[in-house]
């Protein structure tokens, strides 16, 4: 089953559904409501290694880690009491949470790291500023230019509540999508759905238990674009 959403001229904040009648019932719909935080950015200032980790330091502009992010809507989504964060992510594996700008972790010579900004409920801040793209060590054998798509949202189990809408969330670099151009495909329990706007969704209808979540970046023609990290697969559970 195939959803293709699509942006509708200037007034319409909805979007073009084909296809409709899913048999699993599963939506996704965008999120609308979070502070842009289009001056906010994220600077990496040092990568020491020290034994078999890696201490790293970052500095931040007009943006507070540790803070509730305000909004200006209600929702279900799973939120971090302990507020505002960096996420960090090695290979475009699951990211770690990081409240404080400075922390260690253990990463290989040559691990792709990637670093954004993230709203109390794990939305990521998305603007060319606002995130860090590099890779530890001399061993460089991926080459930083490429287009990348990064899965970051869901993650991990769900309860309750937290079931009824999951923010599906991914982290582009170096690559936009369009209408006319590359897009992402997101196959969520085998439903498809066509994502050709670079935001946050809500994934609603999903039945308990385990969830696949497959995300693609591809060209305008649908082909699957051959770059590192590209498909991500995923599993969720929902309890």
């Amino acid at each position: 089953m195939k959803k293709i959403f699509q942006s509708l001229p200037y007034l319409f904040l909805t979007f073009l559904i084909i296809s409709c009648n899913d048999p699993n019932g599963i939506t996704i719909n965008k999120v609308i409501g979070s502070p842009a935080y289009e001056n906010s950015k994220l600077f990496l200032t040092d990568a020491v290694k020290i034994d078999d980790q890696y201490m790293f330091s970052f500095d931040i502009d007009d943006y507070n880690l540790g803070i509730q992010t305000n909004k200006d809507f209600e929702y279900t989504l799973a939120n971090s009491a302990k507020g505002q964060h960096i996420h960090f992510i090695v290979d475009n594996g699951p990211y770690s949470a990081h409240y404080d700008q400075n922390f260690s972790k253990n990463v290989e010579e040559g691990d792709v790291i990637l670093a954004f900004l993230s709203r109390s409920y794990h939305e990521s801040v998305k603007n060319n500023q606002a995130y860090v793209l590099t890779q530890v060590g001399e061993k460089n054998n991926i080459d930083l230019s490429n287009e990348f798509l990064f899965y970051s949202r869901p993650k991990g189990k769900y309860s309750g509540d937290d079931t009824k809408k999951l923010l599906l969330d991914f982290y582009l670099v170096n690559t936009n999508i369009s209408p006319d151009g590359n897009k992402v495909r997101a196959t969520i329990n085998e439903t498809e759905f066509i994502i050709d706007e670079w935001a946050p969704y809500y994934i609603e209808g999903l039945p308990l238990g385990e969830v696949s979540i497959k995300l693609e970046l591809i060209d305008s023609t649908g082909n699957l674009i051959k770059t590192p990290f590209n498909p991500s697969n995923r599993k969720v559970v929902l309890e």
